[in-house]
């Protein structure tokens, strides 16, 4: 990753402005969007100067139900996010593959502030993914789908800032 390119990318409010799909949706789970103070608290202890960039597509509902509360987060200890699509950038999404395969996303790759990439999180929750790939992918879409939304709803974005605050605190 160079500046340039980081820079050229869209800010988090900037993709909420041009998503397309489930733009309803975007826009009232980044509005309900809320970071426990503890979890404020441990980023700003992390220090400041992390760049994160997500890849993400608008059509994932994986993505909207994490990158809201993680540009909240983001947004509350001064850190900077960026958003590029996945398909539009198969260099980064290939260097961050799901179990080295899959093009899952989100996927947030989080950089110094002399942007060297120091990990990555994604593309949902363990414990959510865990699930998945053992009893969710039996499951008919639609049905899988209503289980994962409700347990997101449920999590309220806890578990996604955890596991990313742990991607940040191995490098700081």
């Amino acid at each position: 990753m160079d500046l340039q390119r980081y820079e050229r990318a869209p800010t988090f409010e900037q993709y909420l402005e041009g998503v397309e799909r489930n733009r309803e949706l975007w826009h009232a789970v980044s509005d309900r969007a809320q970071v426990p103070e503890e979890l404020v608290a441990a980023a700003r202890a992390a220090g400041s100067g992390w760049k994160l960039l997500a890849l993400s597509e608008d059509w994932c509902g994986d993505a909207v139900n994490t990158l809201p509360v993680i540009a909240r987060l983001a947004r509350e200890a001064g850190w900077d996010l960026r958003v590029l699509q996945r398909d539009a950038n198969p260099d980064l999404m290939d260097a961050h593959l799901t179990d080295g395969r899959s093009r899952s996303i989100p996927v947030v790759i989080v950089y110094d502030p002399q942007l060297r990439e120091v990990g990555w999180w994604g593309p949902r929750p363990e414990e959510i993914q865990k699930w998945i790939l053992s009893e969710g992918l039996s499951m008919p879409s639609p049905e899988r789908y209503k289980v994962v939304r409700r347990w997101y709803a449920q999590d309220r974005g806890r578990t996604t800032l955890a596991e990313l605050l742990e991607v940040v605190g191995r490098a700081a």
